[in-house]
Parts: structure tokens; sequence; C-alpha cells
């Protein structure tokens, strides 16, 4: 795997770039001391991962991630030392394209340094899995035949790569009276995921909080998993946390985490058992590989109103993409067009 360094301190970029030779396979395709220089090179030699700084002279990590997946894009994980105290950053840079993000990797060789160079290497894993996954062909067999049902109490959404921005986009129409609840599945490190529901809390009139263990969905509410296990909806419609996949297997076999695919299965499986067994509405949108697709799928079988953003206002064209190709949407909308869409669904004028 090529990886790119982006990062104004001279000791940061010789940090990371021992951090990433210490793999067998990995390469240093080249390095940068700001934004703009990334993007140049970036432009020239497109590596297969770049290493992002968030807060850098001359152009910003945002800045240059807008620029980069604009112009030559490519995977891009934000490595900074400022990701607690520049969340909104993290999550605009993340709207662009960012898959995901986490602190520069301490020196030493004590506890806390390990496990920060484990967790840099854990997650360059799992973008190349990410990006051999993309090349695979989708597994399940397509749907033939569209399901109506009645209108939904539960909404729920299934993003990757450019998803926070997307997710912003979905919920800032909906009204404060909204009578359903939202539950977002974002591949997001976990130490990101408070900052990312009180970020989107700024973006809704709706109230923004992390899915609770034991918790039940509540109307007008977002949920958004917090935490790198997989979120579930339980028989008694209660969230949890579980380590292993829906088929009792360990999570190491499924790359996202939190998974779209292990919720919307779970949801699919007892959320229509409720007394007025009413469906809902789940939406996939923008995102790197095919999460969500598989359980999108198992949703409309079941009634589940479905909706899959489209190519042209896809940061990455991965999720959604994978959907179709399952015929797991019943729509496939611009990003702009899938709020209102849900509105009409409910019987909401916007």
């Amino acid at each position: 795997m090529r990886i790119a360094i982006v990062n104004d301190l001279a000791m940061a970029r010789e940090t990371l770039r021992r951090i990433v030779l210490s793999v067998s396979g990995h390469e240093i395709a080249w390095l940068a001391g700001d934004g703009e220089e990334a993007v140049r090179k970036s432009a020239d030699d497109t590596p297969d991962l770049i290493l992002m700084d968030l807060i850098m002279p001359v152009m910003d990590g945002v800045e240059a991630t807008r620029r980069i997946m604009n112009v030559s894009p490519c995977p891009i994980l934000v490595v900074t030392a400022t990701v607690d105290h520049n969340a909104a950053k993290v999550f605009e840079a993340m709207g662009y394209g960012a898959l995901d993000a986490v602190n520069v990797p301490m020196m030493g060789d004590g506890a806390d340094a390990r496990r920060s160079r484990y967790s840099l290497l854990r997650k360059i894993h799992i973008i190349w899995k990410l990006r051999r996954s993309a090349a695979e062909p989708a597994s399940s067999s397509p749907i033939r035949q569209p399901v109506t049902e009645p209108l939904p109490s539960l909404i729920v959404i299934g993003a990757s790569t450019g998803g926070p921005k997307a997710v912003a986009d979905v919920i800032s129409v909906m009204p404060a009276t909204l009578n359903a609840a939202i539950v977002v599945i974002q591949h997001v490190d976990e130490k990101f995921s408070a900052g990312l529901a009180n970020w989107l809390d700024g973006q809704t009139p709706l109230r923004v909080q992390l899915a609770a263990e034991g918790g039940q969905p509540k109307i007008a509410t977002v949920y958004v998993a917090g935490t790198d296990d997989h979120l579930v909806m339980t028989p008694r419609l209660t969230f949890s946390y579980t380590s292993e996949t829906e088929d009792g297997l360990k999570s190491s076999r499924t790359p996202f985490r939190p998974s779209a695919d292990v919720f919307f299965k779970s949801v699919s499986r007892h959320w229509q058992i409720q007394r007025m067994r009413k469906k809902g509405i789940a939406v996939l949108l923008t995102g790197m590989g095919r999460d969500g697709a598989e359980g999108l799928a198992d949703l409309r079988r079941n009634g589940w109103h479905t909706i899959a953003q489209d190519e042209a206002s896809s940061v990455v064209y991965g999720m959604p993409k994978a959907a179709k190709e399952l015929g797991a949407a019943s729509e496939i909308l611009p990003i702009k067009a899938i709020g209102p869409a849900i509105l009409r669904r409910l019987g909401i004028e916007n």
C-alpha cells in the first residue's frame, strides 16, 4: 500500500513514516508539509492512502481534503494532534471525503504509545480491506418485487465516507415536531462519536444524542451509534451493543465499525413485531465499501421504504452503488432530495 503523509511538523512526519514502514507491504509515496503541497503531489502521484494533518499553515487539512477529493480522489485518514479540540473541522473534512480521524501516535515504548500506534495501523488495515472489498461483486440476489407498507415510525440511516455532511443535509429539514425517531450508523471511531452527535445537534431542530444501551427510540430524536461495537435493535425494541455480527461471528470479519448492515438486519428482524406493525424508512448514504446494502435489501423485503443516495451527489459511490446493484432501494435520490422525500413519505409538508 502506497501511503502519503501530510504534516507541517518534521518530527510528526518522521514518526508516521517509521510506523507505516514497520508493516510489510507498506511504502511511502511522498511527504508534504502543508495542504497546498499535498494537493499538488496528489495530482501528480495519487497514493493508495493519505495521512492528513488537520491544522497546517498555507492550507489546512479540510481544504486540502476538499481539493484532493475533487481533483484526484483517494482514501484520506485525518491524523492530527488536535482532534479533541477541533471536532467541527474533523467532521467538515469527513464531509468532503475523509474516511476517519485518529490522533497522531505517541513516541516511546510505554503502553499508551503502543496503543496509539496500534490504533493508527488498525485504521490503515481497515482502509486497505475497504479498498479490496470495493472491487468485489455484491453477494446477495437482487430484489425483484417492490413492497409497500404503512407509514413509518422509525428512520434508519447508514453512512460512511462523506457521511457527516450528508446526514446533516437529511436531518436539517426535519421539523422539531417530527413524529418519528431517527437512528444514524456512521463509520467513525468511538472517540469522535460524541463530537459527531454534538455537531449534528447544531444542524437540526431535532435532539441528537448517542444511542444508550437499553434505551428505546423516541420521537423527534436522532440517535447516533456511540461505540466501536455494533449497535443492534433487540427483540424488546431497545438499543444494545455487541462485538459480534448477527450470524454470531466476531466483528473482525466486518471491518465497518459500527456496521450499518448489522443494525439494519437487527431492525428488519425485530421492528415489525410492534403492536401496530409499522415499518419505516431506511436510507443508505455516501460511503466506501458495501456496508449497509444487504441490510437495506432485508428491510425492503420486509416492507420498508428504502432510499439510496445517487452517484452524482455521493462523495464516494460505494455503499449506495452496492444497494442499487442489489435492487435494495425503492428510490435513488440526490442528497438534497432525500430529506424532503422522507417528509413526504411521513405525510409532512415541507
